[in-house]
């Protein structure tokens, strides 16, 4: 049985010690859903119209180093050529969809799967990214674990520019539009992990990656 499956079982389970009909859900799923449609939206961040330079502002000013291509076909070449800037290991996990893309020509070796406790460097996509903080979305699936961000010392997100959203509202607003629900885990990445917990001095990679590496696509 798997996560989904077992969430409705579960569910189903306590509506029905509570006497509650399955028809009476279904009416209250529409009375959320209108309720959502209702709300009013509270001021909104003035950033301009160039939202990937929003986004590559706010995500610099986090300790996010950013690089910039035309194509997804350059991207492989841009991340080597990073991992290669900060002498950092080519090889690496990712997520599967991102299989397509030259990366062994870009003398990159990558498997595409989960992390383990010995891989440094995990590359994945975003569901989509927030001008207005500079933060990526991650939407968990099986093919887009999100392991592949928290596990690894070097995390490095592939950001198409058509998917930076202005604040974190619309974010919300396209995963409900494109997803219809949450997934199991939805992440918000703000920058590489840090804590200020000893001494109140900042220490990045406490939690998480040490680096966050964003390549920012033009044409995706």
């Amino acid at each position: 049985m798997n996560t989904d499956t077992a969430r409705a079982a579960i569910l189903a389970q306590i509506r029905a010690r509570q006497g509650r009909p399955d028809a009476l859900h279904a009416m209250e799923a529409r009375d959320a859903e209108v309720d959502i449609a209702r709300h009013i939206r509270g001021p909104q961040p003035q950033l301009g119209e160039n939202l990937t330079a929003a986004f590559t502002a706010q995500a610099l000013s986090l300790q996010t180093t950013v690089a910039r291509v035309v194509s997804m076909q350059e991207v492989p070449q841009a991340v080597a050529a990073y991992l290669l800037e900060q002498g950092l290991d080519t090889q690496g996990v990712a997520w599967e969809t991102l299989v397509g893309l030259p990366w062994s020509e870009a003398g990159l070796l990558l498997e595409w799967r989960p992390p383990r406790d010995a891989d440094k460097l995990g590359l994945t996509g975003c569901f989509c990214a927030v001008a207005e903080t500079g933060s990526l979305v991650l939407a968990s699936s099986p093919a887009t674990p999100s392991s592949t961000h928290l596990l690894p010392q070097t995390h490095i997100a592939i950001v198409p520019a058509s998917r930076i959203v202005l604040a974190l509202e619309d974010a919300y607003a396209l995963l409900r539009a494109e997803l219809g629900e949450l997934p199991r885990a939805l992440s918000t990445v703000s920058g590489p992990s840090r804590t200020g917990d000893i001494e109140q001095t900042i220490v990045l990679g406490a939690h998480g990656p040490y680096r966050v590496h964003v390549v920012i696509v033009d044409a995706a």
